[in-house]
């Protein structure tokens, strides 16, 4: 088995960077605002869900844009810096809506990059190891998210106070960019972008928008995982621990999330993706009916295997289903459309919990993606797409 290209291995420790420094500050999240800031669980919502939605219209915005220009990397750049630079100023919240301005400017700095960073991901990996690569970064975004929690964790338990955690969030931020801007170099398009005026028209095909259609049934499912956090206090997981049990969620994504992305590329990304939303099914239906912090314990270890079989999968099928000079629009309606979705579904789950109670809310996840998993195989062919272009060279 051939070694991953440098591109990938870096913008990998990017991604390790840029999690440790969200992850300080996210499984806080919850507890700021429906403590201190005295907001309740549809505002929760609404904050998640709003920042999404906002990040998901630049994200088809900036692959397109990304397919228009000759380098990649300016956006993704301009991206992590953006968010780098205003994740740490939740810090000084002293109103639900001040976290509600950050985390936009945030998902503004994530909808900036994501798209850009995907294509270039893709196109710098051999098509025969896309799932690999993909599962690859995303393990090292999740190793990241072990480390954040953790850091989080001890400076609690140092009795540092929860502004002070997110203030030092800015550390690791400042290091991912240095990563990004010395170790990241992008080799010429190996497919020229479109004259001027046809630049990102090329079709992204009914294979794709079907594959995305059953993937926003899936999100309306999938609203933010702080609703899982908050399921874990009131299931009795102390405050303190919490961002634990955040980190022990990403170690088992790190440590599977690249076997599921080689898992995509020996059966294929659709049944991968089909096992993941059952397990996911599985997970929330669990969170449904616990009543112990042992049962929310185990249900995040499950979680996890969810994330790692579906999140080099979903993206490899991204790339086997769009033509190579649409990529970056491509993955800018697959990050579109997640992000968009979040907003309805963490808006949804917040109302049904506030009326209904957490059982009801995390039943009807469970419920729309089973019935995402039993609707993708009539929506992508079960055969993969035939590759569009040959082996990447690796400079």
């Amino acid at each position: 088995m051939s070694a991953l290209p440098r591109q990938v291995k870096a913008l990998g420790v990017v991604s390790l960077l840029t999690d440790a420094s969200s992850e300080m500050i996210y499984p806080l999240l919850p507890a700021l605002l429906t403590g201190p800031l005295r907001a309740g669980p549809v505002f929760l919502g609404l904050v998640e869900g709003a920042a999404e939605a906002v990040s998901s219209v630049l994200k088809v915005a900036a692959g397109r844009a990304s397919d228009r220009r000759p380098r990649r990397k300016p956006l993704v750049v301009a991206g992590y810096a953006l968010s780098s630079l205003a994740r740490p100023l939740v810090a000084l919240a002293s109103a639900p809506v001040h976290v509600l301005v950050v985390r936009i400017l945030d998902r503004v700095g994530k909808g900036t990059r994501g798209a850009p960073r995907d294509a270039l991901l893709a196109e710098v990996t051999d098509p025969r190891q896309r799932g690999r690569a993909f599962g690859f970064h995303r393990a090292m975004d999740h190793a990241g998210a072990v480390v954040g929690p953790l850091l989080a964790s001890a400076l609690l338990w140092l009795h540092l106070d929860l502004r002070a955690v997110f203030a030092l969030a800015a550390v690791p931020a400042v290091a991912s960019l240095a990563v990004l801007l010395a170790g990241v170099r992008e080799p010429p398009r190996r497919t020229p972008p479109p004259a001027s005026g046809v630049a990102g028209d090329a079709p992204l095909g009914p294979p794709l928008r079907r594959y995305l259609g059953v993937l926003a049934l899936f999100t309306l499912g999938n609203s933010s995982d702080a609703f899982l956090l908050l399921r874990a206090q009131d299931a009795g997981v102390p405050l303190a621990a919490v961002p634990a049990l955040w980190a022990f969620h990403h170690v088992v994504k790190a440590a599977a999330g690249t076997h599921g992305g080689m898992l995509a590329d020996r059966i294929g990304a659709r049944p991968t993706i089909v096992a993941g939303w059952g397990v996911y099914a599985a997970a929330y239906a669990g969170f449904a009916v616990a009543h112990a912090a042992w049962h929310v314990w185990a249900l995040f270890g499950v979680y996890g295997l969810f994330h790692a079989l579906t999140e080099g999968a979903e993206r490899a099928l991204v790339a086997d289903l769009a033509l190579p000079q649409a990529r970056g629009r491509a993955y800018g309606y697959f990050h579109a459309v997640t992000g968009a979705m979040l907003l309805p579904a963490s808006l949804l789950t917040g109302a049904v919990w506030q009326w209904k109670g957490p059982a009801a809310a995390f039943g009807l996840g469970a419920a729309l993606a089973g019935t995402a998993a039993v609707l993708l195989p009539a929506a992508v062919d079960a055969s993969r797409s035939p590759r569009h272009e040959g082996s990447p060279r690796h400079p």
